[in-house]
């Protein structure tokens, strides 16, 4: 693993963005995927590379050039390529990939073709700085181009105002977000006098015991830190209460659903929050913070995704409450088993979107779950994926999200009175997860269609463009959690010690010993934990085809009799309109009668057009001199003799 070949990874779909849209426009138009998947393709296989070397031991870490140098404050652009960025490099160069593969047939025939192909490219060099930096300003600095791709392809069909409303609320609400993560930053270089990961971390024992003072208080300056880093993951990462903008950047492509809001941008708060674990250790206020917030979206975005009829939305939800289960983890300290459910996580959510899309793509666009029905005679090889993604997400037993959300549930629990706690939130949780996936399954893909006879006509499965990529994530959403199989697994099979993501990931990222060494136990209560969790998940596949295959009638009568419950999940109890009403008016009424009305209006108008004008008005009583009279001019003469005179006279005097 050499400083070139590491270079050439985020180098290499960098390149590919400035040929395509420098040369888009005029020279390369509907041949620009011919420019970003060999890129693309190169970039994963050097990945892959790097990712066998450090399998075999070989971390990396060197600096590339100096970046910054002023005083004492001096960073480098530079990689660090160890055990959570070789996970990390798997998801974005192999989802980035297959969504470029995917996207040569979803976008055929757009006017921006060559544009969006740009932006891919762009977003999956911000991720890979982002993920291969090795100091927290090139995070800081990967984190926000990853959020400017974000709204460049939320907005992609600026034209649409929905669209374009949806890029801005995305772009506004993660700045609340990014605001304390850029001061848990400078607070981290004030504390240790370094951005760099090493320096940072290796210091980071002496920050126990500091304080800051607060509003009076004395607050433990760790968990000052971890708080507003943590500030930033919940916008990035869309946790609640700054969730609202992920389910609106379904405005954008499909595939930017699948690659930007699925499987990697928003997987960057884990990431960071992981990365950040000797912070995050020294504090277990902020470690609770961490977990309650997690399982809190996840149950909050699963019972939002209960009754919602878009079929991209419901998905957006799942994804809200699946990274809920990732936090969850990092906040009892099973750091390893977050960013597992992150891997295993960014496979079958990528092919529940690109799935979604093949249904759009062959039903014209169309969105609406009551609109479709018996899709799967249509179209076999997006059904089948589609059901593999879904029996994945509900951990049904043998399929990869199985393997990380029981490991996330068994840490919970055991992780004293609180993780106990959580722990039933988050089978409730799975249960919920499971119903609402196979809600949506059966009403697209079952019974009889609901369309109009136009888009009855028009249904086919998707080209081989868009099939090739679903069949590859399939293969990830049943297989990718088999390297993680639980040790209490593998001993009741007789296989030994199978685990690998475990351990590899152990030797970078690591919580308390409490939690390791809880979870390292009670095998019996580990397998019932397991049992309850799978047979909630199967539970819920059962009650949606009770209520949507056997008795189709009943969804809508539970509705009218828990009209209020209903309304509150359909109308995601209102948090939007809180914030319009907080937030959105008053801002605007600020705006309008403050700064334009007062500020700017009167202030800054007063200046700019007030000076002109006196200016003016003192030409015109100045151009009245210049009348042409030569009486005029000769006592204007006199005049100035005269107070010349008088003032030499005072002037000796």
């Amino acid at each position: 693993m050499s400083m070139n070949s590491l270079l050439l990874i985020p180098g290499l779909p960098l390149l590919a963005f400035i040929i395509n849209i420098t040369l888009g426009k005029a020279f390369i138009k509907d041949k620009a995927h011919m420019v970003s998947i060999p890129a693309l393709a190169a970039s994963w296989a050097l990945a892959m590379a790097a990712v066998y070397d450090v399998y075999r031991g070989g971390v990396f870490h060197g600096d590339l050039y100096t970046w910054v140098v002023s005083g004492a404050f001096k960073v480098q652009v530079g990689f660090l390529v160890d055990q959570l960025t070789a996970v990390m490099l798997v998801v974005v160069t192999s989802v980035g990939l297959l969504v470029n593969i995917y996207s040569a047939g979803y976008m055929r025939g757009d006017k921006g073709f060559y544009r969006f192909f740009a932006y891919l490219s762009l977003f999956v060099f911000s991720m890979l700085m982002l993920v291969m930096s090795n100091n927290f300003l090139q995070l800081y600095f990967g984190w926000e181009a990853v959020g400017l791709c974000s709204y460049f392809l939320i907005g992609f069909w600026y034209e649409k105002k929905s669209a374009a409303d949806a890029g801005k609320k995305a772009f506004i609400v993660n700045r609340f977000g990014d605001f304390g993560f850029g001061l848990g930053i400078m607070l981290i270089f004030i504390s240790t006098g370094s951005l760099q990961y090493g320096q940072v971390f290796q210091a980071a024992h002496n920050l126990a015991g500091q304080t800051v003072n607060l509003l009076g208080a004395n607050v433990p300056l760790p968990t000052i830190i971890a708080l507003l880093l943590f500030c930033g993951a919940m916008g990035k990462s869309a946790q609640f209460p700054l969730h609202v903008w992920l389910p609106d950047a379904m405005e954008g492509p499909t595939p930017v659903s699948a690659l930007i809001h699925a499987a990697t941008m928003v997987t960057a708060g884990v990431f960071m929050v992981s990365r950040c674990s000797p912070i995050f250790n020294l504090s277990p206020t902020a470690m609770d913070v961490v977990a309650i917030t997690g399982a809190f979206t996840a149950l909050f975005a699963a019972t939002i995704a209960l009754t919602q009829n878009d079929i991209k939305r419901i998905i957006a939800y799942s994804t809200i409450s699946q990274l809920g289960y990732m936090f969850l983890a990092c906040g009892v300290g099973a750091y390893g088993a977050g960013v597992f459910h992150l891997y295993t996580h960014g496979f079958f959510k990528a092919l529940l979107f690109l799935g979604a899309g093949s249904v759009m793509h062959a039903m014209s666009g169309e969105l609406d779950l009551r609109k479709m029905g018996g899709l799967r005679k249509y179209m076999p090889v997006t059904y089948w994926t589609f059901l593999l993604a879904s029996l994945s997400i509900s951990g049904i037993p043998g399929f990869a999200g199985f393997f990380s959300k029981d490991e996330i549930l068994w840490r919970a629990y055991s992780a004293g009175p609180l993780g106990k706690v959580l722990w039933g939130v988050g089978v409730l949780t799975a249960l919920l997860t499971a119903f609402y996936s196979f809600r949506l399954l059966f009403l697209a893909f079952h019974g009889k269609f609901r369309g109009s006879k136009e888009q009855e006509h028009h249904l086919h499965e998707s080209p081989l463009s868009m099939s090739v990529p679903l069949l590859v994530l399939a293969v990830g959403a049943v297989g990718a959690g088999w390297v993680g199989i639980p040790p209490v697994i593998s001993r009741a099979l007789g296989l030994g010690q199978i685990d690998k993501i475990g351990p590899f990931l152990a030797q970078v990222i690591g919580g308390p010993v409490s939690a390791g060494t809880a979870a390292a136990g009670a095998p019996a209560a580990q397998m019932t934990a397991m049992a309850i969790s799978s047979a909630l998940g199967i539970l819920g596949i059962l009650l949606a085809a009770y209520m949507y295959l056997w008795n189709p009638e009943l969804p809508e009568a539970i509705a009218r009799t828990c009209r209020r419950a209903y309304s509150l999940s359909f109308n995601k109890y209102y948090v939007d309109e809180f914030y319009d009403h907080v937030i959105v008016k008053p801002a605007f009424w600020v705006a309008k009668n403050v700064i334009v009305g007062v500020t700017d209006g009167k202030w800054i108008e007063g200046i700019v057009n007030g000076i002109p004008r006196a200016i003016g008005v003192f030409g015109q009583r100045l151009r009245k001199v210049q009348s042409g009279v030569t009486q005029h001019y000769a006592g204007i003469m006199a005049l100035g003799v005269f107070i010349f005179i008088a003032a030499a006279l005072l002037l000796r005097l």
